[in-house]
């Protein structure tokens, strides 16, 4: 009591005000509390994973350039620690091995690492998570990657198998760790890691040089650089130095498979984090505009009376102001904590795919305050400075009189013609729609909006479908991909034939190259495959099959567009392994698909671009289901084979975080939608309703039953609500489009797909929180006073 007694007089009568429209006031802050919790999750999380990841690049000095080779000396260290701008360069070897881990049939893929083993590595420090360091002279004693112990349960102190040089050696578990490296753990060619297959083992480097034939040699560089120096004169220095060694091509941090693509993510999240909550916010202003007009519109005579009292416009309008800001910053308070857990939850998905040491939700006192101060802005802002601009500019005497009713005239669907054929209260319905076409309009928009919003998220459902069908059905029909330590002749797709089930088997050629178009190149592998392939083909974004011609490159049309180059163009590929020819070759065509970047010959064109027989680089193999452990027993022991791909597995493990995914999105679509659906709705229809009580009540009197004058006061929103939903999809649509450009990237394409069960999805959602927001109108209609609503004033 004492504090109402404090409040001045227009306080307390905002306070009265808000409360007798408490239901459209709850209405429209849960639009904005949505807009402000999408806000706080998608930049909380932006903020969480950026700290994060500088603070583990940092700790563990991780490098901003990476380098790999066939075989260099170790004397070559000083050379390259001495190009300019180089602050720490550290040589390694890595090498690809078949894993045979116990429990698990099939073949796994390792890399070992070669770590020292005193003291750390002075770039890519293994974070331990458990157990010990290795210790010097034992050469079994690895460190396994976390992620892959956790999913066949290992534990410091187990064993497991690799097959190194053709040799089966027992690698003992001494600890597990985590790099910068691999907080994204994905192999070349796969769409999401798949922790059971392939794992990263951190091993003394003198065991794994003298395994592979590298003692005093090395095979791969990380180079750390000096503040301000540039990462491309080091990288043109680099390549050079390496170029007699066999050099792959060096390439920035930004390059790095792992980075690129948390950084892309990173990216993306700041992207839809800003623009989808904007729609949101942007409704909720649409809706206070429309709430707040008519607000002022019955408030005329109040507001002549508070100007004939003395109040200034300033004051007048700051009032109203307040009207708008206190729905709003309710809605803001709430969207934050909402925002908050739906963060943390966020988080959590974002844990079961990168792999950080501590990955901790943080909401920043600065994230929180930008949210609500935006929402605050841009919905109560703008929302209520038109409307109430317009109602202090009336002058007093003016406004002490109702405002004058609209112009009324004989409606286009009154004629005869049409008037015989439609019903009265149709007629009422069709004329207030003419009568108000800024409002309806405004109505539809909002309601469309909703529709879209839900369109929109089952747009990228439907996405995530296709990308599995076309990479898992038509493009990979294959069940084994076999990958070789080093290219071999043509003899081992004969061995690999004879193997047990083996029904069918394809050759693959793989070579580094760096592929040149004026001062434009990439570094990546080119892939010669037979023109028709049937195991592994090359396929479009729509399914189509691509035939690789008998000459020329096939490239991915994102790779040509990097290279600023046109089907019928040349490019110069310089080849990188063996005598590195450099070639100009025809680019025959482009191929629109959806990972990475990519380029394709014909493997005899291939062939005789390297000058080289049927030499093989890998396989694909089609295997009986009922031959596959004997298959698997048998690669296990090739010394040739350095990993094995499973399509089986991939699949998996892409459904199981798809799924997951897709009930998360499915769940926060319909709420949200439904939230914007029944928040227009609702206004519009106490908007309608505060406006025609006087007519209701009239015609309830007159013999209209409680249905016919709820079909004239909700009919309209029906009828706008039909008209709203191709206008919804074709806006859902729309921002797919444009999200679809965001997310567009060397990374991957996204392409979309519509279907009419995604429209009738959007539609049934919208639909039904129309009707829940009508049916709450309606019990207001049941319990309209007729004696007290007739007997109020003009």
């Amino acid at each position: 009591m004492n504090t109402l007694v404090r409040l001045s007089a227009l306080d307390r009568k905002l306070l009265r005000d808000v409360w007798g429209m408490k239901g459209q006031a709850a209405a429209i802050a849960a639009v904005v509390a949505v807009g402000v919790a999408m806000l706080v999750s998608y930049l909380s999380n932006f903020d969480s994973l950026r700290r994060t990841l500088d603070a583990y690049y940092d700790r563990q000095r991780f490098a901003d350039v990476f380098a790999s080779l066939e075989r260099a000396p170790r004397s070559l260290e000083e050379r390259i620690a001495g190009i300019p701008g180089v602050a720490i360069a550290e040589t390694r070897v890595v090498r690809d091995v078949t894993l045979d881990v116990p429990g698990l049939s099939e073949p796994a893929t390792g890399r070992l690492i070669s770590i020292p083993a005193s003291g750390r590595p002075r770039l890519n420090e293994v974070f331990l998570t458990q157990g010990r360091w290795i210790e010097a002279g034992r050469e079994n004693e690895i460190l396994l990657s976390e992620p892959f112990a956790q999913a066949h349960g290992l534990a410091p102190g187990d064993a497991l198998f690799a097959v190194i040089n053709g040799r089966r050696r027992e690698l003992r578990i001494v600890g597990l760790g985590l790099s910068p490296e691999y907080i994204y753990t994905i192999r070349a060619g796969e769409l999401i890691p798949d922790d059971r297959h392939f794992a990263i083992l951190w091993i003394e480097r003198r065991a794994v040089a003298s395994a592979f034939n590298m003692e005093g040699g090395f095979n791969d560089v990380a180079v750390k650089l000096m503040p301000r120096a540039s990462s491309e004169e080091v990288i043109g220095r680099l390549d050079r130095l390496l170029e007699p060694y066999g050099g792959l091509g060096a390439i920035p941090r930004r390059m790095q498979i792992s980075h690129r693509t948390i950084d892309d993510e990173l990216r993306q999240l700041q992207r839809f984090g800003v623009l989808v909550p904007t729609i949101f916010l942007g409704v909720a202003a649409f809706l206070l505009n429309m709430t707040l007009t008519r607000a002022l519109a019955i408030q005329r005579p109040q507001i002549a009376s508070l100007k004939a009292l003395g109040y200034r416009n300033t004051e007048i309008a700051w009032h109203y102001l307040k009207w708008a800001l206190l729905i709003a910053g309710g809605g803001s308070v709430l969207g934050i904590i909402v925002g908050a857990r739906l963060g943390a939850g966020m988080l959590d998905l974002y844990n079961q795919i990168y792999r950080f040491p501590v990955l901790m939700y943080r909401l920043s006192a600065d994230v929180a305050l930008a949210s609500g101060l935006s929402a605050m802005l841009v919905s109560a802002g703008l929302g209520a400075a038109f409307a109430v601009r317009r109602a202090v500019n009336v002058a007093p005497a003016e406004a002490m009189r109702p405002e004058p009713p609209a112009h009324y005239h004989r409606s286009v669907f009154e004629r005869p013609q049409l008037a015989r054929r439609i019903g009265h209260g149709t007629r009422m319905v069709l004329r207030n729609l003419e009568r108000h076409p800024w409002r309806a309009t405004a109505s539809l928009v909002g309601i469309a909006v909703a529709v879209g919003i839900f369109f929109f998220g089952v747009l990228f459902m439907n996405v995530m479908t296709l990308l599995a069908d076309v990479h898992f059905t038509v493009s990979q029909r294959q069940d084994v991909t076999v990958n070789f330590v080093v290219p071999v002749s043509s003899g081992a797709l004969h061995e690999l034939r004879a193997l047990p089930g083996v029904v069918d088997a394809e050759p693959v050629r793989r070579v580094a190259a760096r592929i040149r178009h004026g001062p434009r190149s990439r570094y990546l592998a080119v892939t010669g495959s037979p023109a028709a392939a049937r195991l592994e083909r090359i396929v479009t974004l729509e399914g189509h099959v691509v035939t690789l011609p008998a000459d020329g490159l096939v490239m991915s049309a994102m790779l040509g567009e990097i290279l600023d180059v046109a089907p019928g163009g040349e490019v110069d590929v310089e080849v990188l392994e063996g005598e590195r020819p450099v070639r100009r070759i025809r680019v025959a065509g482009f191929v629109d698909d959806a990972m990475g970047l990519s380029a394709h010959m014909e493997i005899g064109a291939l062939h005789r671009l390297l000058r080289e027989g049927g030499t093989l680089s890998g396989a694909n193999l089609l295997v009986e289901s009922n031959q596959t452990d004997a298959l698997y027993r048998r690669i296990k022991a090739m010394p040739k084979v350095s990993g094995v791909a499973l399509k089986a597995a991939a699949l998996e493990s892409f459904r199981r975080l798809m799924a997951q995914n897709f009930q998360i999105i499915t769940t926060f679509n319909v709420v949200f939608a439904g939230i914007i659906a029944f928040g227009v709705v609702y206004n519009a229809a106490r908007i309608s309703l505060s406006e025609r009580t006087r007519e209701l009540a009239t015609l309830r009197v007159l013999g209209f039953t409680i249905g016919e004058i709820a079909f004239i006061l909700l009919g309209e929103l029906a009828l706008l609500t039909v008209l709203a939903l191709p206008v919804g999809i074709l806006f859902g649509w729309g921002l797919g489009e444009l999200v679809v450009l965001m997310f567009d990237s060397e990374v991957y394409r996204l392409p979309l797909v519509f279907t009419p069960q995604n429209a009738a999805w959007a539609a049934l959602t919208v639909i039904a929180a129309v009707v829940l927001s009508g049916l709450t109108v309606k019990r207001q209609l049941d319990h309209l006073d007729l004696v007290g609503v007739l007997k109020m004033s003009e």
